[in-house]
């Protein structure tokens, strides 16, 4: 049994190989989907997907890291623990649940350090279907802030932050939120852009579930990310589309009376409303299955922060030239801090959650 700590990486290459000894470990297969871009380190990229139980399975619980590539370092710690946890393997075996353990959706994103891919998208606004002919999402709040959010020098200057806060002060600290966040399809250089085509992760993702999800009567899916809320706290955050049996199910395995499953569709959610999230894939790819689905959000500095790391990253990554290596360097380390905490009991928060939301969505699948 690995220790808590010791199952979190301080970088993609060392957090892949950690999974993959644990897949070995646990005698798990995996499938390496193989990323045409390099790591930072010169590493190779890849998806891994490993199936712990039965192909044929009625029960399916998904549990996945790095969609939002920096984000992986918690994820992948979640899936390192839960395949050396034997009382949880026991627990999915005994009750014929196949758990379908997806590592790094975005490896390009995590390796460097990025919360996009390597086209600049947000993986989470990319699922959109850009061959229906719908116009694409317009975010005219967004539009407003871009040049505010990427300034043409970094740090930005008092001038700048002055419009900010002032836009802030204008329109309230709920609405900056969603408006940077929401997702945008506008500007390919800035922040939350969703694209205008499936990215790499967003169609070998697509063909991870037609290979091992389409079985499956009833589908549950733990989304791990980090960056909102309370330091520590794992947000429950209702990750279907807008239907209230989905809702209810989600409520009755995840949810309590002191802290109930959140959503973005009725405001409770630390996150706003957003567009061409992943979970659109589900309905698509495997549209017989029982959806019941959360984001598990973990918090770790105040959302104003976060977003000043990826306004630093986004400027950095388009002005990479202009950037001294000591100016480079702080903004990389804070933006892993935006992301990661990188304490022992962070760690402690971040496992005993994921295990008790893992335990509970067996119980609900096989009640289901």
């Amino acid at each position: 049994m690995i220790g808590v700590v010791e199952a979190f990486s301080p970088s993609y290459a060392q957090a892949r190989q950690k999974f993959l000894q644990a897949c070995l470990a646990a005698g798990v297969p995996v499938k390496a989907h193989r990323h045409p871009l390099k790591g930072r380190g010169g590493e190779e990229l890849s998806m891994d997907v490993a199936l712990d139980g039965s192909p044929e399975a009625r029960h399916l619980l998904l549990v996945t890291s790095a969609c939002h590539g920096v984000e992986g370092h918690c994820g992948s710690g979640v899936q390192v623990f839960a395949l050396h946890d034997e009382e949880w393997r026991q627990k999915a075996r005994a009750a014929g649940v196949a758990v379908l353990y997806v590592h790094a959706l975005n490896p390009h994103g995590f390796s460097h350090g990025r919360r996009v891919t390597q086209e600049n998208v947000d993986l989470n606004r990319n699922f959109f279907d850009f061959g229906s002919g719908r116009p694409l999402p317009v975010n005219e709040d967004y539009a407003q802030l871009h040049p505010l959010l990427l300034p043409e020098q970094w740090p930005p200057t008092a001038e700048n932050q002055a419009a900010i806060d002032a836009w802030i002060g204008e329109h309230g600290i709920k609405a900056y939120q969603a408006a940077v966040t929401a997702g945008q399809y506008q500007f390919a250089d800035g922040l939350f852009y969703g694209g205008t085509a499936p990215t790499w992760s967003n169609k070998t993702f697509r063909q991870v579930l037609r290979a091992h999800a389409q079985a499956a009567h009833s589908l549950a899916w733990i989304d791990l990310h980090t960056g909102l809320g309370p330091n520590g706290h794992g947000e429950r955050i209702f990750a279907c589309k807008d239907d209230q049996a989905a809702y209810a199910r989600a409520n009755a395995w995840w949810g309590s009376e002191q802290a109930p499953v959140t959503s973005t569709y009725d405001g409770s959610s630390s996150s706003a409303l957003l567009n061409g999230l992943m979970w659109n894939s589900i309905y698509e790819e495997c549209p017989e299955a029982e959806f019941t689905a959360i984001a598990l959000e973990y918090g770790t500095l105040p959302m104003l922060e976060v977003t000043g790391a990826l306004r630093a990253d986004h400027w950095l990554h388009k002005h990479a030239g202009q950037a001294s290596p000591e100016l480079a360097a702080s903004i990389r380390a804070r933006m892993l801090e935006a992301f990661y905490t990188d304490t022992d009991a962070w760690k402690g928060q971040i496992i005993s959650q994921a295990r008790q939301a893992m335990f509970q969505a067996v119980d609900g699948l096989t009640a289901s």
